[in-house]
């Protein structure tokens, strides 16, 4: 089956088909020939040079990536041709070299995946949440990305969690972990002002927050002073693509029984973007 035939197959899924305008979307082909037999299926998070190399290892010649592929808004490459950028044309040879087409499934998971019960969740958090544990917890919430109400526990627990069931080597924390939480939520991205964001952790008394992004002149600092003057709310940051890869690895799942299983579908974990280095030498004073 072509691979155009396939992104057809697998538009219809969703929530969004008929109502998300195709020639405006995110959810364009950002390389590639449509028009070539699909020889399997690879889902990710990012089209990292990594996955394009185990994409070919395992003779898929189509990934569906979450985000952009050539690290810009709109995945806009002139600017990149024009100036020869090295790196750029390295991952346009490798890409032409296996003959990989890459579709950007982002507009249309998010529009939400049905659910047995008739209802629809954004197919990205409810990845997240099935990797927490947490599908019957997740509650409507207008300002916040996702909000759950999850059985009281400690954030130390919640942070273990994460850090187990995501595959993660460590994540930033702004606060006390060892107070219960019952109130978890994942802001909208948070690049400036999180004004509504704070208003709604007033008014709702979130408990933990689970940011995509972090600055340090917002939501960050006001979380320190709220831990530092009340002791109520704590932060746990694991990252923007952490959050949303689980969502990536649950559409694996049910991609299959979309395209009547007529080519292999395989998930390729992305991981943390960060290493980390521990402080050996202490702290100047």
């Amino acid at each position: 089956m072509k691979i155009e035939t396939l992104i057809k197959q697998i538009k219809h899924y969703y929530k969004g088909s008929g109502s998300i305008d195709d020639k405006t979307t995110r959810d364009q082909v950002l390389y590639g020939n449509i028009l070539q037999e699909c020889t399997g299926i690879v889902t990710a998070i990012w089209a990292t040079g990594a996955v394009i190399e185990e994409a070919h290892k395992l003779g898929a010649n189509l990934i569906i990536s979450h985000e952009a592929l050539f690290w810009n808004h709109g995945d806009h490459t002139k600017w990149l041709a024009d100036s020869a950028n090295v790196t750029y044309l390295a991952k346009k040879q490798l890409l032409d070299e296996y003959g990989i087409t890459v579709w950007r499934a982002h507009d249309y998971v998010h529009s939400g995946i049905p659910l047995p019960d008739g209802s629809y969740q954004d197919g990205i958090f409810y990845g997240f949440a099935k990797k927490m544990g947490w599908e019957s917890y997740m509650v409507t919430n207008d300002v916040m990305t996702a909000y759950f109400e999850i059985p009281q526990t400690s954030g130390k627990q919640v942070a273990n969690d994460l850090l187990r069931n995501l595959g993660l080597k460590g994540a930033r924390v702004i606060g006390s972990l060892n107070r219960l939480v019952t109130k978890v939520a994942i802001p909208f991205h948070v690049f400036g002002d999180a004004n509504d964001e704070i208003k709604e952790i007033e008014e709702k008394k979130i408990d933990l927050l689970l940011p995509m992004e972090m600055n340090d002149f917002t939501l960050s600092q006001y979380i320190r002073d709220n831990s530092q003057l009340i002791g109520k709310t704590a932060l746990i940051s694991v990252g923007h693509f952490n959050i949303e890869e689980p969502g990536m690895s649950y559409m694996a799942t049910y991609l299959p029984e979309i395209i009547n299983n007529v080519v292999p579908v395989y998930f390729i974990k992305v991981g943390d973007t960060y290493d980390y280095i521990e402080n050996e030498l202490g702290t100047r004073r």
